[in-house]
């Protein structure tokens, strides 16, 4: 299964710079994988693709301002540090974190790197928050280093990630200054543990979910904490060569009997992004048959043409970058014939894509 068979022509003027307003204005290409036909709607016209006794299962991550900009002390340089993973089993407190940093060749163990309220435009007065220092090298990972922090007197850790840093945007999007909150989901939970957002998830308004229960489709939460690999392609030429990310993930027990009480009615589970879609299969246990609740569990899950769907029925997601694991999911839960046709009729149409674009439902 070559890389080159997942890929497509993306115009970068349909590359999507800001969310649409309201939220689930967005167009939604709806896919029917029993004949491969096309519908073009939009977002808030899924209420009349569901049905009571559905169920809709979503991620609730939220995302954590990652983003730290600094000075490397010494030098002032500019030093630019992206959280991915707290390393708890490091550091019991939650002080040395994963991280991509930059430019990672100067970064070198030992540097230790300054970041103020603000970030680097703030005046040369505003107070240090945060410092960290570079603790070791992430083997095999660009860029990834280990570093512990120190918070300022005064100021937990999480305090001071707040103050210095900022919710770190998919690097596509270049121009979009508005509220950092337009890129979380209107249902996340108060922790931030991720790194990037469940994006077919910003297209839900409270209303519009209100709306969906009150027609008798039922609504559940999971968590997968989203890293920032999630953006990366995949570069081998045989695309099952490719070693996928690992993220933590949350099913409790709960949603694993909502998920079997939907099925034995008749209902039908539906997942609310990707990320849920590897929350739910992740859960299922071969040898019983059935779920399993996992709670801070793991997951390299990769779902590619060929692979079998346990739990999952249809699913909604977002257009997805050329050549990734995210495109040979779709492309497994439907056909690549059929994803490639609908992603042809989707640039044809105009639409928006990545995380602030437009959405799609295939059933």
């Amino acid at each position: 299964m070559l890389t080159s068979d997942f890929d497509y022509p993306l115009p970068d003027e349909l590359i999507a710079q800001a969310p649409a307003e309201p939220r689930d204005s967005c167009r939604l290409l709806v896919l029917h994988r029993r004949d491969g036909s096309i519908e073009h709607r939009i977002f808030s016209d899924i209420v009349e693709y569901l049905h009571p006794g559905d169920l809709l299962v979503a991620n609730r991550t939220r995302v954590l301002p990652a983003r730290l900009m600094g000075r490397k002390r010494g030098t002032g340089g500019v030093a630019e540090t992206l959280l991915l993973t707290r390393r708890e089993d490091l550091d019991p407190y939650g002080g040395v974190w994963e991280c991509l940093v930059n430019p990672g060749k100067r970064l070198k163990q030992g540097a230790v790197i300054e970041y103020r309220a603000g970030g680097v435009s703030a005046p040369d007065d505003a107070p240090v928050v945060l410092t960290g220092e570079v603790v070791d090298f992430v083997e095999g990972s660009r860029g990834g280093r280990l570093v512990r922090f120190t918070p300022a007197e005064g100021f937990s850790l999480d305090t001071a990630i707040h103050e210095a840093g900022r919710v770190p945007l998919p690097p596509y999007i270049t121009q979009y200054e508005g509220d950092p909150e337009k890129y979380q989901t209107v249902y996340a939970m108060r922790e931030e543990h991720s790194a990037a957002a469940p994006t077919a998830g910003l297209h839900f308004t409270p209303e519009l979910i209100a709306r969906l229960q009150d027609v008798g489709v039922g609504w559940a939460t999971v968590e997968l904490e989203v890293g920032i690999d999630t953006f990366r392609l995949v570069t081998e030429e045989n695309a099952e060569d490719h070693v996928i990310h690992t993220e933590r993930y949350h099913v409790s027990q709960e949603v694993v009997d909502r998920v079997a009480a939907t099925k034995a009615a008749g209902g039908r589970v539906i997942a609310v992004g990707t990320t849920s879609v590897r929350s739910l299969e992740s859960a299922w246990d071969a040898d019983a048959g059935h779920m399993v609740a996992r709670e801070n569990a793991t997951t390299n899950l990769f779902l590619m043409p060929g692979s079998r769907f346990h739990v999952v029925d249809a699913m909604i997601t977002n257009f997805h970058v050329p050549k990734s694991t995210l495109m040979m999911l779709v492309s497994a839960f439907a056909t690549r014939e059929q994803i490639m046709d609908a992603y042809a009729s989707a640039i044809e149409e105009r639409y928006r894509f990545l995380s602030f674009g437009d959405a799609m439902f295939i059933e």
